[in-house]
């Protein structure tokens, strides 16, 4: 077979597979002037059925699929035939039209219906169904297809493809050009999912220099942003520097002037901060230092105030303790007093200490003597749980805050606080730096503030050790609850929590002890969804635990027993109809009617955060659209906007924390080995209430358990609190 290059002309009939992250697609097209169709690969973008092709490149011979045209080259055009135009806009090219109204538009407009939608799209309301909503729908969509295929020609010669340069255009609007000619890498910090590679490989594309200031700048902000990806907020002055020039490929002891004038550059713009600490010169980025030092600087100005919240609290604590109320433990009195006397204060402990009950008491001591107060937790189902325990609302911070995706910012804030005399906050442990700040600003002098929380958990999954660093302080008041309660002591799930937090291994069996944790040795990770279908299928309805009260947790996302590729043995597993019925698809995920998602960045538009849970409610193929179900509220993801949520039958651990399943399936192999960590195992432990079943190898549990070290997060707020003053 011959190697040499070809071209070739015809119809696009149909999409195959798409990965939209590389532009990667693989389609048939039928041969003009023949019924002949062939299987192409190759980059293209906006690439859709009817579409006519002009290919470039060369057959080759797939192991699998057999003979395919590799394309280097794909030049698309608009259609001009009746036959291409309806199969053209059935493909979903523009929302609100889908193969019924293709096929009356075409009918209606013949070959100049792309004209009529561009030109005369008034003439639209002459087809039957379709009204003012849905000739909105038309017109917003096709303008925006026009705009972004100018941006497509510019950014196709760059090797951008349709999903970045939608991302790009969605963050910049018309000011799109005008940004990326003048500095390509604000992208990186500016548009989600837009790294410094891509950054650097468009700004090496418009010949911007390698070496030039600009370049160093940026590879210097986006070191220290990658930082915070593992909780860090500071890196030594060295250590920057290393990072920065393996990042930019540049040779580093040559180049350290460069490096020293980049980093002035950026202190004199207000983008980073220098601090001396420990004879060390760290560096962050300025809202990390602010948000640290602004963090400790209100818990001492609010320590400061004295302003109890009632007059006598021991003699009310003693009438309230002898009126009929719940049988309290000492710890749990002391936490009780300890949080009504202290401006801040801290109550912690493992499971099964009666935390819940600390916070039940607390609200109901606040009713009986007309104290106004908040309980919020970070996440929805953290909220939820709060509410369903104490029988009183709950928020999430977000909502506590008053998020305006109008302005970007928190409604209440050091200008507008809120209107409590105490605040009483759940799972603060997964509370990163960023949202401790906007919550302490929100908080009146004269309120009183309660952080409930587990220290022995994962640190947030966003920066900084806010719990850890308050504790270590020692300039909290704390309550630590160790003593475990007898209805928690029969339960082996609690009694291996807390072996596991002091470095025993679980066990199987002790006495008084209901069976509720499982250990399934497994050395092979391919036989996992072998033994999840005898769980979802036998087990746990046996203990009538439905699907959608358990998860299956992973310390990693890639990999054969990661979330990735584990979510994909669930669906098929626990929604089959995915596979059959409507559904959008993104990077080979398909999303259909009933599929659990997560959302997996913060969204202040949709207010919806990253870690939020919900139910896919509808597809729509026309308008190429799904609607979620999150807590309390439906959001709409148009089908650009699936790389915001994943499936979430499977999910990180990390992602679990502030949520509790009945049923928590955990997988460990020494695979994840790079990750594993005691208070990994212990959070996904802690995070099931009626069964937990571990599936993997034994020495990945062991190898976890042994290690206490885990990641030491960069941070400075146990500093700043013991040198900051009210």
């Amino acid at each position: 077979m011959s190697n040499s290059i070809q071209e070739l002309q015809g119809t696009v009939e149909r999409i195959v597979y798409t990965n939209p992250e590389n532009g990667f697609v693989v389609f048939v097209v039928c041969i003009a002037n023949t019924k002949n169709q062939i299987t192409v690969q190759g980059s293209a973008s906006q690439l859709h059925a009817g579409q006519l092709v002009n290919l470039q490149g060369e057959w080759k011979v797939h192991p699998k699929f057999g003979k395919q045209f590799n394309a280097t080259r794909c030049a698309v055009q608009v259609p001009t035939s009746v036959a291409g135009l309806e199969k053209y806009l059935s493909s979903g090219v523009i929302k609100g039209i889908g193969p019924s109204y293709a096929h009356r538009l075409v009918e209606r407009f013949g070959c100049k219906v792309l004209e009529i939608i561009d030109k005369f799209p008034e003439r639209l309301s002459t087809v039957p169904g379709i009204g003012a909503k849905r000739c909105g729908a038309i017109m917003a969509s096709w303008k925006e297809q026009k705009e972004i295929s100018h941006l497509m020609l510019f950014f196709q010669d760059k090797g951008i493809s349709i999903t970045y340069a939608t991302k790009i255009y969605k963050r910049y609007g018309l000011q799109t050009l005008d940004v990326v000619t003048e500095n390509p890498y604000r992208l990186a910090s500016e548009v989600w999912g837009i790294g410094f590679k891509l950054a650097d490989q468009l700004a090496k594309g418009m010949g911007f220099s390698h070496e030039g200031s600009k370049r160093i700048c940026a590879g210097i902000l986006h070191a220290l942003s990658t930082m915070t990806l593992s909780g860090s907020l500071y890196a030594e002055d060295v250590e920057l520097s290393q990072k920065t020039f393996s990042l930019l490929e540049l040779v580093h002891e040559s180049r350290q002037a460069d490096f020293s004038e980049s980093l002035d550059q950026l202190h004199g713009l207000g983008k980073v901060c220098y601090v001396a600490h420990n004879s060390k010169n760290l560096i962050c980025l300025a809202q990390h230092y602010f948000s640290e030092k602004g963090c400790a600087d209100l818990l001492s100005a609010l320590q400061s105030a004295r302003t109890p919240l009632l007059p006598d609290i021991d003699d009310v604590y003693a009438k309230w303790s002898i009126s009929g109320h719940v049988d309290l433990h000492g710890q749990q009195q002391e936490a009780i007093l300890m949080a009504l006397s202290n401006k801040v204060s801290i109550v912690t402990g493992g499971p099964g200490t009666g935390k819940t009950t600390v916070i039940k008491s607390i609200v109901q001591m606040l009713d009986d003597n007309g104290i106004t107060y908040q309980l919020a937790a970070p996440t929805g189902r953290a909220a939820k749980r709060m509410m369903q325990a104490t029988k009183k609302a709950a928020l999430t911070i977000h909502r506590l805050l008053e998020f305006d995706p109008n302005v970007m910012r928190f409604t209440r804030n050091e200008k507008n606080k809120l209107d409590v005399q105490c605040i009483i906050i759940d799972e603060t442990s997964m509370i990163d730096i960023f949202l401790a700040h906007a919550l302490l600003k929100s908080v009146p002098q004269g309120a009183h503030i309660v952080f409930i929380g587990d220290v022995d958990q994962l640190p947030s999954v966003g920066p900084g050790n806010f719990l850890a660093d308050m504790l270590s302080s020692g300039k909290m008041a704390h309550t630590r609850l160790v003593h475990i309660f007898r209805q928690a002591e029969n339960s082996l799930i609690v009694a291996n929590a807390h072996r596991i937090n002091t470095g025993m291994m679980p066990v199987l069996n002790l006495p008084n002890c209901k069976r509720d944790f499982f250990f399934i040795k497994e050395d092979n990770p391919e036989n996992i969804p072998s033994h999840l279908a005898k769980i979802y299928r036998n087990y746990l309805p046996s203990c009538a635990i439905a699907a959608d009260e358990s998860i299956l947790l992973s310390a990693m996302n890639k990999g054969t027993a990661g979330t990735i590729t584990l979510n994909h043995d669930l669906q098929s597993l626990l929604n089959p109809t995915a596979y059959s019925s409507p559904a959008l698809s993104y990077a080979g995920t398909r999303y259909a009617l009933g599929d659990r998602v997560m959302q997996i960045k913060n969204n202040y538009d949709k207010a919806v955060f990253n870690g939020d849970v919900g139910t896919v409610v509808r597809v729509d193929m026309e308008l190429q659209v799904i609607d979620v179900l999150f807590f309390e509220q439906v959001v709409t993801y148009q089908s650009n906007e699936l790389d915001e949520v994943m499936l979430a039958y499977a999910i990180s651990i990390h992602k679990s924390q502030g949520s509790e399943y009945q049923a928590v399936i955990i997988v460990l192999f020494m695979q994840h080995f790079m990750l594993l960590a005691r208070n990994l195992v212990y959070t996904a432990l802690t995070r099931a209430q009626k069964v937990c079943i571990v599936i993997g190898q034994y020495s990945a549990l062991s190898a976890a358990i042994g290690n206490v070290s885990g990641a030491n997060r960069v941070t400075l707020l146990k500093e700043f609190l013991h040198n900051s003053s009210p």
